[in-house]
């Protein structure tokens, strides 16, 4: 019996620099096996610029898991390589798969100086040079002397970057200038744009020596930690062969051939351009659903003026669900993260049913919904998440019926099978001020009563012969109906 699937992010923006997150995953084990979780990601492990401060997203050495004295610290943000190596051990004790979070775009902090040869560009969405080409002091030399070789003896030089950051101050400043835009607003929009603005020195992939060590670095990494998968940070700035290819490398790394899980971040609200990225890599990598992320965004901040018969329109959850990823809210969305695009708490529960209970998409809970997050205001949502994990566990299986028929109330249903005793279920949920709808959820169950263990409905339908019922749903709420006595 194939139980649903599930990943579990386990960080967020907040996550504090005191080298104690590994220690803990390996202890939480246990409890995400009991919340249903099939899989779970993880931080970058790497050694980053800023050594124990740094959230991973900035690499300096690739090889060092919290393993040299490098940067300042042996162990990074997160804890030790043993430590890491420990949690990602106690996930596999309980059959949970674990995928390593890697940023491959580029490097920071840099050993040494190099004298190069540089253009400067300006922020338009076409770059375009201003002035003449210049010698510039790169910070593009990495030598990692704490290392000394171990695991790989490449050192990087100004050859294989495509570009670098030398003055991002000045940057800044000329964009204000030319725009009229206050550095608050520059920032802003160079996130948004189109131009690549680059961040550190800006690996150049198409260079053959960078190919081969990244690809030699991935059947390290493989055969030093395990991991069943890997997350692509800005995956949309990544050829989609790149990660073909790595995923191909990783998975040829031991003596069988290991099947590996990729995924990619790709922010735009156009699921034809994301589908062109999975399509670019051989059809290799699933995309976390960005697109029906913005859409529970808006429709949480909309005081109700939301179509919710269009909330699934246009996500990837709809276009390709063998390749989709779905997630209510992540490190980078919540408020004080990168890309900001918080979900409202109130639509969580409308929201994480709709990942959790459909049969299309692979669906990611953020740990810092389901603990909270006081520094960023995200309440904990356990007793919610509890019942909405439970309800996928044990009843969110067979054909699924959509009622996506109505602006302000909608709902689907999900039949049962017979692996899943019981299964089958109901799913109903208003931005307004509430109502009914009649859908079907099986003949098999005819005559039987439903009951809603969301506590918002406050009494008991029955199922008539057809197979339908008339379910409903009090203001601004979510009401989940299960045949009546059945447990969670």
């Amino acid at each position: 019996m194939k139980d649903n699937g599930l990943l579990v992010q386990y960080f967020n923006a907040n996550t504090p620099a005191d080298q104690t997150l590994w220690a803990k995953a390996a202890k939480d084990a246990a409890t995400l096996k009991k919340l249903g979780a099939t899989a779970v990601w993880f931080p970058p492990a790497t050694k980053g610029a800023a050594g124990k401060d740094d959230r991973g997203y900035a690499p300096y050495d690739l090889y060092d898991l919290g393993e040299f004295n490098q940067k300042g610290s042996v162990g990074t943000r997160y804890g030790t390589k043993k430590e890491y190596l420990e949690a990602i051990d106690a996930m596999k004790a309980q059959g949970i798969n674990v995928y390593a979070d890697i940023a491959v775009r580029q490097k920071l902090g840099a050993d040494s100086v190099e004298k190069v040869t540089a253009a400067d560009f300006n922020a338009k969405d076409i770059p375009q040079m201003i002035g003449n080409k210049k010698i510039v002091g790169a910070l593009s030399k990495f030598t990692f002397p704490g290392r000394k070789s171990k695991y790989s003896k490449f050192k990087w030089n100004w050859n294989h970057f495509a570009g670098i950051d030398w003055q991002q101050d000045d940057f800044k400043r000329r964009v204000c200038e030319l725009s009229g835009m206050t550095e608050m607003e520059a920032e802003k929009k160079y996130k948004l744009s189109k131009y690549d603005y680059i961040i550190g020195s800006e690996l150049d992939l198409y260079n053959q020596e960078v190919y081969d060590e990244l690809m030699a670095w991935a059947k390290w990494y493989e055969n030093v930690t395990g991991v069943d998968g890997f997350r692509f940070q800005e995956a949309e700035k990544i050829p989609g062969w790149f990660i073909r290819d790595f995923a191909e490398a990783a998975s040829n790394a031991g003596e069988e051939e290991k099947e590996i899980f990729t995924v990619g971040d790709f922010w735009h609200w156009r699921c034809d351009y994301i589908n062109d990225y999975i399509a670019s890599a051989d059809n290799q990598p699933s995309m976390f659903d960005v697109p029906l992320h913005f859409s529970f965004h808006d429709a949480s901040v909309a005081e109700g003026e939301y179509d919710l018969s269009r909330l699934l329109d246009g996500s990837m959850m709809m276009s390709n669900p063998a390749k989709t990823v779905t997630f209510v809210e992540n490190h980078e969305s919540q408020p004080g993260g990168v890309l900001e695009s918080a979900v409202a708490e109130w639509f969580k529960p409308l929201a994480y049913a709709i990942i959790l209970l459909r049969e299309q998409g692979y669906p990611c809970m953020f740990m810092g919904d389901y603990e909270g997050i006081p520094a960023a205001k995200i309440k904990s949502r356990k007793t919610i998440m509890n019942k909405l994990l439970k309800l996928r566990k044990k009843y969110a299986y067979g054909t699924q019926h959509d009622y996506f028929d109505h602006p302000d109330v909608v709902g689907f249903t999900r039949e049962g099978d017979t692996e899943h005793e019981n299964s089958g279920l109901a799913v109903i949920m208003s931005d307004g001020t509430g109502g009914t709808k009649r859908m079907y959820v099986g003949r098999q169950f005819a005559g039987c009563h439903f009951a809603d263990v969301m506590g918002n409905a406050k009494y008991d339908i029955r199922i008539d012969e057809e197979g339908c019922g008339e379910f409903y749903v009090n203001r601004q709420g979510i009401a989940i109906w299960i045949k009546k006595d059945c447990k969670l």
